[in-house]
Order: structure tokens, then C-alpha cells, then sequence
């Protein structure tokens, strides 16, 4: 077995390592609620992004403003059968989004190979469900990105901020301790999911949820907007407990080292 400090590193999906700016679960959020006669803002998806996709519906539908909404388009206050409805109507609007938002953000791949070359195990879990995940594995995986474990929404008793997909991954890994392990993430509730799990968290600021712009769309603003946006995502993982934040995954490159250094001295996230 490898002496180096970092024994996994789980990373996160949409966000994270592909679909610069999260894009995909909003347009599939679009669809679902346009169909039941509900028009919704992007910062009302964005707020619960990161949860099961059951629990991101119920979550929106919860909001007072949704609720009322559906309230007065269908006559009665949202059912448990209607989250049903509404999660059966996301899956194929997901799957759809995902094959289109699949593109490797810029780095990933690299990080990927370089924390391999240490013998680093490479784990992954997502607020997608498995049937979601499809195009997404198959599109990561020619471009390069093969995780060596996956857990997907509803595979354990609980999701997200729960630490147990995080315990999934480091049991199928066969990987232990947590505090030797990284938790890489562009959602709050992800990053809560890794200091629950006892890992190192790493939040991505300008790549995710955070901000929410494709890369074009983000390259496109000033520097100084960049930086005021990023500034804003960054405090806001950093408030959810996060030990580091960098822009994306491809500043790993430089926060590593600096774990596997606290590792080494013996230090606890």
C-alpha cells in the first residue's frame, strides 16, 4: 500500500467536474415545473442544488411562493404524490440535460491522473439518480474521466448533507481513515456532506452553483466582475465549512500538497 497521506479524494459531479456552471439540473428543473404550470427563477433551483432530486423537488415546492403558486394553479396545497409525479417527469428531462452538460471542466481529467500516479483512490457521488447518471458516465468516460466508484441518490438511507455517501464510497474504496480523504464540491450541502463525513473539503467557487454561468458566460464578464461574483461563492462554501476554496478543479493542483502536508503532521480537518 502507498505511504502517501491522501488515501481518496470524492468528488462531486455537475459543477464540480463537468457542466461548467451547473447548468444541466436547472434547464431539467425548467421543464418539470413548466409542465405542471409553474414558472420558476433560476436562484429557486439553485438554492436546494446538491440534494437528492426527490428532495430538491420537494424543497423548491416548499418555498411559500411555489407553494402558493401550485396552490392556485391546482386547487390544493402539492401532495407527497405530487413530488412523485414531479420526480418521475425530471428523469428524462435530466437525462437529457446531462447528455448535453457533459463536457470535462478544463483540468479535471489532469487532477485525476496526478492523484493516481500517487495510488490515490478516486470516489464520486451525485445528487443524480444511477438512471440519470447514464450519458454522464458514458460521455466522461471518452473524454478520459473514469471514477473508480460511484454512489447516486437514493443508494443510501439518506442524501446529502448526510455523510453516508461518503461512507458508501470509502467502504467500497476500502479506504480509511476519513481524515486522510478530500471531499471536493460547488455546493454548500456537498461540503456539508464532507466535514460530516470527517474528510478535508475543498469548495470550487466559479466552475459551480455558486455562480451558475457557463464557462462562456463567466469568461465573457470583466475581471472585476468575476472576482466580485466569485468572491461571493467562495464565502458562501467557506461559511459552509469548507477547509479551502479554489476557482475549479484545476487549482487542485496547488491546495494538495498543502493537505497531504497536514496529513502528514498529523492534523484533522
Amino acid at each position: 500500500m502507498s505511504d502517501y497521506p491522501i488515501k481518496a479524494v470524492i468528488f462531486d459531479w455537475a459543477g464540480t467536474m463537468i457542466d461548467f456552471g451547473c447548468l444541466a439540473p436547472v434547464v431539467a428543473m425548467h421543464k418539470t415545473f413548466s409542465g405542471a404550470g409553474i414558472e420558476l427563477e433560476d436562484a429557486q433551483i439553485r438554492a436546494f442544488m446538491g440534494k437528492a432530486k426527490r428532495e430538491h423537488i420537494k424543497s423548491i415546492l416548499s418555498l411559500p411562493e411555489v407553494s402558493q403558486k401550485w396552490a392556485d394553479v391546482h386547487g390544493q396545497a402539492f401532495t407527497e404524490q405530487d413530488i412523485d409525479h414531479l420526480f418521475n417527469d425530471v428523469t428524462p428531462h435530466m437525462e437529457e440535460a446531462a447528455a448535453k452538460y457533459s463536457k470535462l471542466i478544463d483540468g479535471a481529467k489532469e487532477i485525476v491522473e496526478s492523484l493516481r500516479n500517487n495510488d490515490v483512490k478516486i470516489g464520486s457521488c451525485t445528487g443524480y439518480s444511477r438512471q440519470m447518471m447514464q450519458p454522464i458516465l458514458i460521455n466522461a468516460a471518452n473524454q478520459g474521466y473514469e471514477p473508480d466508484t460511484l454512489v447516486c441518490a437514493g443508494e443510501t438511507t439518506e442524501g446529502r448533507p448526510s455523510p453516508l455517501m461518503a461512507w458508501k464510497i470509502l467502504v467500497e474504496l476500502g479506504v480509511w481513515p476519513a481524515r486522510a480523504c478530500i471531499k471536493v464540491d460547488d455546493a454548500e450541502v456537498g461540503i456539508q456532506e464532507g466535514r460530516e463525513a470527517g474528510m478535508w473539503t475543498v469548495g470550487v467557487a466559479a466552475s459551480g452553483n455558486g455562480i451558475g454561468l457557463s464557462e462562456q458566460d463567466f469568461n465573457n464578464l470583466s475581471k472585476s466582475e468575476q472576482t466580485e461574483l466569485v468572491k461571493k461563492s467562495a464565502q458562501s462554501l467557506a461559511d459552509a465549512g469548507a477547509n479551502y476554496v479554489v476557482n475549479s478543479v484545476a487549482d487542485l493542483k496547488e491546495i494538495i500538497p498543502v493537505i497531504a502536508k497536514r496529513i502528514s503532521n498529523n492534523e484533522r480537518p
